[in-house]
């Protein structure tokens, strides 16, 4: 496998061969100080260049890169909406193991918008046409303090919509529960988490991508927790999982009420959590939810 020295060597030997290359800048996890540093690091590379017409029409140029074990052409899928003139890329798996995230970029394109991600490092610029650029960081990615409203929000919207788990569950829709409990309700729990995060640490971390990074900031008791409400695909595990979901949410959310001097709903709640518990007891063959 290539090392970082031998990548980062290859773009600058790669852009300086090559006059229509003007500048270079990365960003992603390998500019960001408090990202973990692993094999699976992408290098997320943008070429500045003065057109990127003949870049996109050469199929063979990206061969300079290195054998490619497999790759997806983002900008070509049928639901592609890319700005083509301005910025165009290719996502490439290396038979030895790198993986490159290649764009090519518009001068004007790049002058623009390099400053909207914070987490960009200038690797070449061969005739100072990008602008100063601050020190990479991750700051616009750290957890924000939520306000009022934002935290009822959250709440309301884990417990009305645990209704929709409580009914999949009974039912044995175990795809819908999955899509509820995954892309929903689990969403809440996941940014009620994250506030206690920030809470522990000032608001001065990021959580990562899904949460990924959770880990790093509550307890292991809480992380083991959280890991427990996924399950597969009986009811009888989601059950349990979801049951195990309410009661880390009801903790956490107590928890972030009282150090942000907001009032948590209980009753709203322990009337959720109650439905939930009736709706599991049901029989199969029940007629009415409340005889």
């Amino acid at each position: 496998m290539r090392s970082e020295t031998v990548m980062y060597q290859l773009f600058l030997d790669i852009a300086n061969a090559d006059s229509r290359i003007l500048a270079i800048y990365m960003n992603g996890s390998r500019t960001n100080a408090n990202a973990p540093k692993d094999i699976f690091q992408d290098y997320d590379i943008v070429f500045v260049v003065t057109e990127t017409k003949p870049f996109i029409e050469d199929k063979e140029w990206i061969r300079r890169f290195g054998d490619i074990l497999y790759m997806q052409y983002p900008d070509e899928g049928p639901d592609a909406s890319c700005d083509r003139e301005n910025f165009y890329g290719w996502l490439m798996q290396f038979t030895d193991g790198n993986r490159v995230d290649l764009h090519v970029e518009s001068v004007l394109h790049a002058k623009e918008h390099i400053g909207d991600d914070k987490l960009c490092r200038i690797l070449l610029d061969k005739e100072r046409i990008l602008p100063k650029i601050p020190e990479s960081t991750d700051a616009d990615r750290h957890v924000r303090k939520p306000t009022r409203e934002q935290f009822l929000a959250c709440a309301n919207e884990f417990w009305w919509c645990s209704n929709n788990l409580a009914k999949g569950l009974w039912r044995g829709e175990m795809p819908y529960v999955q899509d509820m409990a995954n892309f929903v309700v689990r969403k809440q729990l996941e940014k009620m988490l994250s506030w206690k995060a920030g809470i522990n640490t000032d608001f001065g971390v990021s959580v990562g991508k899904s949460g990924k990074y959770l880990y790093r900031w509550i307890s292991d008791e809480e992380y083991h927790c959280y890991l427990d409400t996924y399950f597969g695909g009986s009811a009888q595990d989601g059950w349990r999982a979801v049951f195990s979901m309410c009661g880390l949410f009801d903790s956490t959310a107590k928890f972030v009420a009282e150090k942000l001097g907001y009032i948590y709903d209980a009753e709203e709640a322990e009337a959720a959590r109650g439905f939930l518990e009736h709706v599991h007891s049901l029989p199969k063959d029940a007629r009415e939810i409340y005889p």
